[in-house]
């Protein structure tokens, strides 16, 4: 199997894989400066953002190296959500945004994930172009003819993380507000941490929020979408009508409803795609999921009369899926949820916006409008792994999955694939019972960590 610097989730920064080093950032910046430049047009104009992580700041400066010695243009937005750049990237006329973060992972990985003119991530073949340039030691070098007049600039914006959340309130009605909400936020002491509470004061909620104090290393640390617990203890204790848990970059949610039940994003995808048909603006009647949604979502589409499309995991897989059959909703069950009709990238805030919209108009609370869908039992471990070959190549393991799924029969399913991002193996078991399902995902970690530790 092919080892891709790029990940699902934007180029790797696990230690162990791609190690990211200011070398090579610099590279990085003057190839993608080169590739996005003509050889007589004008100067290239990338914005760089990024989350809270330590090493964020020396990617930062490497990479805007990098672009500034290919005579490039830097716009420096600092701490942003993901979402933020792509936004911004098209909101000011950028040729490229780069986001410096490792999104849901622990602190010590990072990476950069790359968006074109038109806030979309770049493509598999653009990412094979990158990998390409960072090869050749020639294109990635600086040359004699670099000169010193030849240095672009380095420009630092001013309050973007203003002119994002501006355009969060415009994809609402005009007089919508939160009054009354008591609202309670786990910025995951990530990239949401100032301009979501920020934001959903203005519009009037209460607002509670955890886990706003970044340090460098404490990003995802048993706080955000991953790790819910801290935040449905609070959403209890302070009697609130919803809680809201963002990753480390802002472009995931999950939410916790006001008795302290955690809801999926499959959950959320369900609720939104019922609220967009009923209104008519669920464009061609179709929205786009991954294979590791939950069998629930589903059958409550089916009993909606919604087309359903399934996707390889990885939000842009979602996208490309979307803009391919004409969707304006498409998601993941992790919390990555598209709203392809105002915005380009996953978004938490928007996501979670989007769902207070629908309770206030529906005067429901999130417990009554999740009932929409009913979860099955699902059972997901990691193993990790020292390589990553052809799962059917290896016999025992195609066996033992090929077993596993005969004796779920028609009742559930089995999926096991490689993380985009990490040295893992995924093995994820759906079923009816879940000590069953528990079982079999077990026999199954048992004989991969065989095979490939």
């Amino acid at each position: 199997m092919k080892q891709r610097l790029f990940g699902t989730d934007g180029i790797r920064g696990i230690a162990n894989q791609y190690p990211i080093t200011p070398e090579l950032m610099v590279k990085l910046g003057r190839a993608v400066t080169r590739m996005l430049r003509s050889d007589n047009g004008p100067v290239v104009r990338i914005l760089i953002g990024r989350d809270t992580r330590i090493s964020g700041d020396m990617i930062e400066c490497a990479v805007a190296s990098g672009i500034c010695s290919a005579n490039g243009e830097v716009s420096l937005g600092g701490v942003l959500p993901t979402p933020a750049v792509a936004h911004l990237t098209v909101a000011g006329g950028f040729d490229a945004g780069m986001m410096i973060s490792a999104s849901h992972n622990p602190y010590h990985d990072n990476g950069v994930k790359i968006f074109n003119s038109k806030g979309f991530k770049l493509s598999d073949e653009q990412e094979d172009d990158i990998e390409a340039l960072l090869a050749d030691n020639h294109t990635t070098a600086m040359n004699r003819s670099d000169r010193t007049d030849d240095i672009g600039p380095v420009i630092r914006m001013t309050e973007p993380d203003r002119v994002y959340a501006a355009f969060l309130r415009q994809t609402l009605p005009k007089d919508f507000s939160l009054k009354g909400l008591k609202v309670v936020l786990d910025c995951s002491n990530g990239a949401t941490h100032h301009v979501a509470p920020r934001l959903f004061g203005e519009l009037g909620a209460e607002v509670a929020t955890l886990f706003a104090d970044p340090d460098g290393r404490n990003i995802n640390a048993n706080c955000g979408s991953q790790h819910t617990r801290t935040l449905q203890e609070k959403v209890l204790e302070q009697g609130a009508d919803i809680g809201f848990a963002f990753d480390g970059d802002g472009d995931r949610l999950i939410a916790v409803d006001e008795n302290g039940n955690k809801t999926t994003g499959d959950q959320i995808l369900a609720v939104c795609a019922q609220y967009l048909k009923e209104n008519g603006r669920l464009e061609n009647n179709l929205v786009v999921s991954t294979v590791m949604s939950n069998a629930g979502l589903h059958q409550a589409l089916k009993q909606l009369n919604i087309r359903h499309m399934i996707a390889e995991v990885g939000d842009r897989y979602v996208l490309e899926k979307m803009r391919t059959h004409g969707s304006i909703l498409g998601g993941e069950d992790s919390g990555h949820l598209i709203f392809l009709d105002v915005h380009t990238s996953g978004d938490g805030i928007l996501s979670a916006l989007r769902l207070l919209q629908i309770m206030r108009e529906k005067q429901r609370p999130l417990s009554e409008l999740v009932k929409i869908m009913m979860v099955y039992p699902q059972v997901l471990m990691n193993v990790a792994v020292t390589r990553k070959v052809d799962l059917s190549s290896i016999p025992e393991i195609a066996d033992a999955i090929k077993a596993v799924q005969s004796r779920l029969k028609d009742r559930g399913r089995v999926l096991v694939r490689y993380s985009g991002t990490r040295p893992l193996c995924r093995v994820m078991v759906e079923g009816p019972d879940a000590d069953e399902i528990k079982r079999y995902c077990i026999e199954l970690i048992d004989v991969i960590e065989n095979k490939l530790k």
